[in-house]
């Protein structure tokens, strides 16, 4: 018997596909604006996960692209395996470089190759490498379509075919490809990427179809469940060594009533069963928070860093952890990991732009929890800044301020609701070194500040309502980032601000 948490990729983790090469089982999961683009976590037992790296590492192999933050940029990856080589393919949602490609490794900790450009147009790819040899490509557009086509170079191998377009709800999407007991299985998502989100399944006895519907699809949903978890949908299935059958598929937690969330869209597992050539999902088709099931899994927690697990980095390593990202890609000089610190150099760039700026930041995977960050900063000059940041978007976000205001150095709050923005709470403060902290709980985001003189006293400059930073009230398709940042809010700044700490507990949910 096996007894499992969901999800098992807390905090913004959407759109996973996955893999099983031996006993091994690789994931990723879509990035959106967010740089290394798609993360790629392992695992023995399908319920512990590391981070072993991304595809997306070098500016070479993606330009990420301003204008639309939470909505543009890296969509819905698929990973696949054949033949010692691993396959992501995916679609980079832009102005300039809009289209579907490829990325390949021999080890899946990267190095991944540059782009292999595909001709295909619409979101959401897939691979599947047949018994004959024959290497189909699945895509939407207006529909799902199938198309041959060759992995190493990306040409497309005859004609496009569509070959089916769900059950009748909205906006099929995201479709899986499979042979299974001599059957084609087509399992997609549909009913938009909502709380009307869903998945359905259908087979042929040949790849191009007709394709026959589920007799009790949608194989996955929760609506009409009174479950903490909704909007499922969006899986990708996976068998392993035993002969069990796993679905992994994205799903939201709400904050509370109305429903409204903040921590993104997250990874969940989900165990199927089979009878009569047709696959069961879950408990009555819905993804439970907890389940109990008769396939005994491997318990390997994985020995560095896991999602969902205490963190402490004191930036001592020659990289910085696959847990960082940076908004957009990374600008030289703004960002670095350096003699055991963490330097941000800002440039004009304020928070609330949707630009390149000197922004670091990692997950918010708990509704609970804490961040702290030890900051040596003194700004020469008004208006230059540093501090930690709860932070949804350009135009969302709330953090601990360390500025100046006429001449004189001081901490105090902000917060940016869209257009509205407020700085509160002034406090003089003349040291160079403080502990900046950050308490997160499902209804409120608050700040403090230690400042070296007396680090054992922290002082609150308040906070802001959680409700305020989520999808439902000005987001996308993203979830809230905890991060560093620096700006000279119109000038570059003339010293870096230097963090020497940041830790992140979770707390009791």
């Amino acid at each position: 018997m096996t007894t499992y948490q969901n999800p098992i990729l807390p905090g913004f983790h959407p759109d996973p596909s996955i893999c099983r090469v031996g006993e091994d089982f690789y994931l990723v999961t879509s990035s959106f604006e967010y740089f290394p683009g798609i993360p790629v976590f392992h695992s023995r037992d399908l319920i512990h996960w590391e981070q072993i790296g991304h595809c997306l590492t070098r500016n070479s192999q993606v330009h990420l692209v301003t204008g639309a933050p939470n909505c543009l940029n890296i969509y819905a990856p698929t990973i696949r395996w054949h033949d010692g080589l691993f396959y992501v393919i995916v679609t980079c949602v832009t102005g300039d470089n809009h289209g579907n490609f490829i990325v390949t490794a021999k080890d899946p900790a990267g190095p991944w190759s540059e782009p292999i450009p595909l001709p295909f147009p619409g979101i959401d790819p897939s691979l599947f490498f047949d018994a004959d040899g024959t290497v189909y490509y699945t895509g939407t557009d207006d529909g799902i379509y199938l198309c041959a086509v060759n992995p190493e170079t990306g040409e497309a191998i005859g004609e496009r075919h569509r070959i089916w377009q769900g059950t009748g709800a909205n906006n099929p999407e995201g479709p899986h490809l499979y042979r299974i007991n001599g059957m084609y299985y087509l399992l997609l998502a549909q009913g938009g990427t909502e709380l009307c989100h869903m998945a359905a399944i259908a087979r042929s006895e040949s790849v191009y179809g007709p394709y026959t519907s589920c007799p009790h699809n949608p194989v996955l949903t929760n609506i009409g469940h009174n479950l903490p978890i909704k909007a499922a949908g969006h899986a990708d299935l996976v068998e392993d060594t035993n002969g069990n059958w796993w679905a992994v598929c994205l799903g939201i937690r709400p904050l509370a009533y109305p429903f409204r969330h903040n921590l993104g869209r997250e990874t969940m597992l989900v165990p199927v069963r089979w009878e009569d050539g047709w696959p069961f999902f879950g408990e009555d088709g819905a993804v439970l928070p907890q389940f109990t099931t008769d396939a005994a899994l491997p318990t390997e927690i994985p020995e560095g860093y896991a999602p969902g697990s205490a963190v402490t980095d004191t930036f001592s390593g020659e990289a910085l952890h696959p847990s960082w990202n940076y908004c957009y890609n990374p600008v030289p000089g703004l960002v670095e990991q350096k003699d055991g610190t963490l330097r941000l150099l800002g440039n004009a760039a304020a928070l609330s732009e949707d630009a390149p700026k000197a922004w670091l930041g990692r997950r918010q995977e708990h509704f609970c929890c804490t961040a702290e960050a030890d900051l040596e900063f003194l700004p020469e000059a008004d208006g230059e800044e540093a501090g930690l940041s709860i932070y949804m978007n350009p135009g969302h976000h709330y953090e601990i301020v360390r500025t100046r205001q006429n001449g004189q150095p001081c901490v105090l709050l902000r917060r940016r609701i869209g257009s509205l923005c407020a700085a509160e709470h002034v406090i003089p403060c003349a040291d160079a070194r403080m502990t900046l902290r950050l308490t997160c709980s499902r209804e409120w985001y608050q700040f403090s500040f230690a400042a070296q003189s007396a680090p054992e006293t922290f002082v609150s400059v308040g906070g802001g309502e959680a409700g305020y930073l989520t999808t439902e009230a000005g987001g996308c398709f993203t979830g809230n980032y905890i991060a560093l940042f620096a700006s000279g809010n119109g000038k570059p700044m003339k010293n870096a601000a230097v963090f020497h700490r940041f830790a992140y507990l979770p707390g009791a949910e």
